[in-house]
Order: C-alpha cells, then sequence, then structure tokens
C-alpha cells in the first residue's frame, strides 16, 4: 500500500514538472480560400511562446515573411523561399504580421499572436498595401471583439 502511494506521489511530481509540449500550427497559403483570393488560412492565430507555425504553399508562387515594423521588439523577422514551406517558432511575446512577399499588394496577410499581449496602436498602424488594409482591419475588429483569444 506505502508502495503505490509513493508510486502514485512520484508520478503525480513528474507530470506537474514536466514541461508543456510546444505545439505546431498550420498555416496554408492559398490562391482562393473562403475570404477570397490571396490568403492565408487562417489568417489570424493565438499561439503560446514556444509554438510553431508551418506555413505551406499549397499553390506555386506563395512565401511567408515578417512585416517590417509589425513584429515583437528585438525580433529579426524571417523571410521564407517561394514555393517552400517554412516552419518557424514564435518564442518572443507580441503580435506578428505575416506576408506573402509578391502578392502583399494584393492583401495577402495575416497576423499571430504570441502570448499575452496587448494589440498596440504601432501594431494598428504600420502602413501597409492598400488592399491589406481592409484584411487587417478585420483581424483587429475580430481580436477587439475576443474572438480566437
Amino acid at each position: 500500500m506505502k508502495t503505490r502511494f509513493l508510486l502514485a506521489a512520484a508520478i503525480a511530481v513528474l507530470l506537474h514538472a514536466a514541461p508543456v509540449a510546444a505545439e505546431t500550427f498550420r498555416v496554408e497559403m492559398r490562391n482562393r480560400g473562403e475570404k477570397g483570393s490571396m490568403v492565408f488560412e487562417p489568417d489570424f492565430l493565438a499561439i503560446k511562446p514556444g509554438d510553431s507555425v508551418k506555413f505551406i504553399a499549397t499553390h506555386k508562387s506563395h512565401n511567408a515573411a515578417s512585416i517590417d515594423g509589425m513584429v515583437p521588439q528585438g525580433y529579426a523577422g524571417f523571410k521564407g523561399k517561394i514555393n517552400a514551406e517554412i516552419e518557424v517558432t514564435f518564442d518572443a511575446p507580441g503580435f506578428s504580421g505575416i506576408k506573402c512577399s509578391p502578392h502583399f499588394g494584393m492583401g495577402m496577410v495575416m497576423l499571430v499572436k504570441v502570448g499575452e499581449a496587448e494589440l498596440t496602436e504601432a501594431i494598428r498602424t504600420v502602413e501597409v498595401p492598400a488592399r491589406a488594409r481592409p484584411r487587417f482591419d478585420d483581424i483587429f475588429a475580430r481580436i477587439d471583439a475576443g474572438e480566437g483569444q
């Protein structure tokens, strides 16, 4: 009886002390999707620090890259190659704006929220192409409404 109790206690301690496994989220880069043409699906993710996002080019001529001015302070950002999958681990809390470099002007953007972060005016007002602005405004409105938190 005492041995079972000690074994159960040891297992409980190990499970409690075990690190939480990071998750990998899948984002498709698509020519056409639920919200129109040239889209990331999903276009918004709320993840934990240490989680990764795998960007999948489901059609030719797409990539995923950070948007200058829309990354956490001190984060250098990333830029994937055209037609190639890229997996990015997000460690720093904050928001990261993501674009498809060839289709940025067509509004192909998304937003990743890492950890507990406030959507700042600086992120909201970064200059982006005219067709990207309504897509970001839609994402911001969903965040403001508490969706996807």
